[in-house]
């Protein structure tokens, strides 16, 4: 006889921290509780902005690699693979559909917790969608109270620390939004919610080195493909009865012990119901690098405002924040290259999907030319400037004239929304070229009209290529 040897022993439960009791009860009640009307509207414009990016992916490389592999691995038939005729297992889906998303530059931002949360979210929610026939209501509460958890923990890591410290916060927070997205589709109780959190946590990885990546292939794996993966593992591990760590995010060994340098994990429950962090979410208006956003609206200002024309500029100065510099500073890609963009703007007076993404056009004397006169640096005060992402733009005309402009709050951020008609003209934009123009329109109308959507499989003909 050992331990308590003959003695009656009262087992305890697991404990599980008020934060934790807070934050999987507001979990498990989402697909209950209908979303504000305003709310339920930016979830429609993050929703297509999303499945536009993965449409527009499917044909460049990322994309095509992401495809070429999920294709090799057959797979339940459970949900479509965007831009394709594939119909693979949920899971499969999910990984291609967020490497889909984050092929390019042109799915969604929060700024302040450093994450491209939809790229992660909306693969997830809708795979699981799919696979579970849900409606077009269930899928919009998914993908909102998955915005809800992305931002809220990398935010309760400080993610500016949290960075710095080599973790990607792309990777991260969209995990824990894409499990949170399944788990609420799957109509999780609070137990199961905290189940799903551990097996997400035990998930959770990423360095930053993906900047790295010349191919942009291991980026779109980082920010979209494994997040969505991962949360649509971990959710349908919990549905298949797994059952796990009671509070991971508290007690002994807890996440926050193991990832965060100065970590607030109260910040996952703050203002949970009335702050809805999909309406702090950014929808990027250009489809390139989101340094480059601000510094070609104050391009388009200065053509559309003060008739600057091409061939009347001397020179560009341009400023933005540090790591924003950094970042896309005469880059080999066209869509994530300051200098190159800033003279197609110039010499086209706007930038559309396809002339961002034209890389013969980067060898064009006219571009090159133009190319050689803009100048980039990186702004200790901009790096430092809320909102974030500000740009700075001088142009100095032939005739000695000099006209700035500051674009503070970038077009499509939080700050300054897009509305859904400029939405909708971005993202038919996007996915006219590969599913054709009549089919675009049908998907734009069914995502508007989504809430009257009985299964979310009716999506699916629409997504396929034209």
């Amino acid at each position: 006889m050992s331990g308590a040897g003959s003695r009656s022993v009262k087992a305890k439960g697991p404990a599980v921290s008020p934060m934790m009791t807070t934050l999987a009860a507001y979990l498990a009640a989402s697909p209950r509780k209908a979303l504000p009307p305003a709310v339920a509207e930016k979830t429609k414009h993050h929703l297509l902005d999303t499945l536009a990016a993965m449409v527009s992916g499917s044909r460049l490389l990322p994309g095509e690699r992401a495809i070429a592999f999920v294709q090799g691995l057959g797979g339940k038939p459970e949900a479509c693979v965007a831009g394709t005729s594939i119909v693979t297992s949920a899971i499969n889906a999910a990984l291609a559909n967020g490497m889909l998303a984050h092929a390019d530059e042109t799915d969604d931002s929060h700024a302040p917790s450093l994450t491209h949360p939809g790229c992660g979210i909306v693969p997830a929610a809708l795979a699981i969608g799919e696979r579970n026939r849900v409606s077009g209501r269930a899928l919009l509460r998914a993908i909102a109270v998955g915005y809800d958890l992305s931002s809220r923990l990398t935010m309760s890591l400080d993610a500016y620390q949290f960075r710095e410290d080599g973790h990607s916060t792309h990777s991260f927070g969209p995990m824990f939004g894409a499990a949170a997205a399944g788990g609420s589709l799957l109509g999780f109780n609070p137990r199961q919610m905290r189940h799903l959190l551990s097996y997400t946590a035990q998930q959770a990885s990423g360095v930053s080195c993906w900047m790295r990546d010349p191919d942009h292939v291991e980026k779109a794996f980082d920010f979209g493909g494994m997040p969505a993966r991962n949360g649509v593992y971990a959710a349908l591990m919990v549905d298949s009865g797994m059952t796990g760590v009671e509070d991971v995010f508290s007690g002994e060994r807890n996440f926050f012990v193991a990832y965060g340098r100065k970590p607030r994990p109260q910040v996952l429950v703050k203002g949970l119901g009335s702050t809805f962090e999909i309406m702090n979410t950014n929808i990027k208006r250009w489809s390139v690098g989101s340094p480059i956003q601000a510094p070609l609206d104050s391009l388009l200002a200065l053509v559309t405002e003060k008739g600057v024309r091409a061939e009347d500029v001397e020179r560009v100065d341009i400023r933005v924040a540090k790591q924003g510099a950094n970042t896309v500073d005469n880059r080999d890609m066209p869509d994530i290259c300051m200098q190159h963009l800033a003279a197609v703007m110039l010499l086209d007076r706007t930038v559309t999907f396809v002339s961002s993404h034209d890389v013969a056009r980067m060898r064009d004397p006219k571009v090159l030319a133009l190319r050689k006169r803009v100048t980039l640096a990186g702004d200790e005060a901009l790096t430092r400037a809320m909102p974030s992402r500000q740009g700075i733009v001088t142009v100095t005309l032939k005739d000695g004239t000099r006209l700035t402009h500051h674009t503070k709050a970038v077009r499509g951020t939080a700050q300054n929304p897009m509305s859904r008609a400029e939405v909708d003209a971005k993202c038919h934009d996007l996915l006219a070229p590969i599913v054709g123009k009549r089919r675009a329109r049908r998907l734009c109308d069914t995502v508007w009209a989504l809430d009257g959507v009985a299964d979310v499989r009716s999506l699916r003909p629409l997504l396929k290529a034209g």
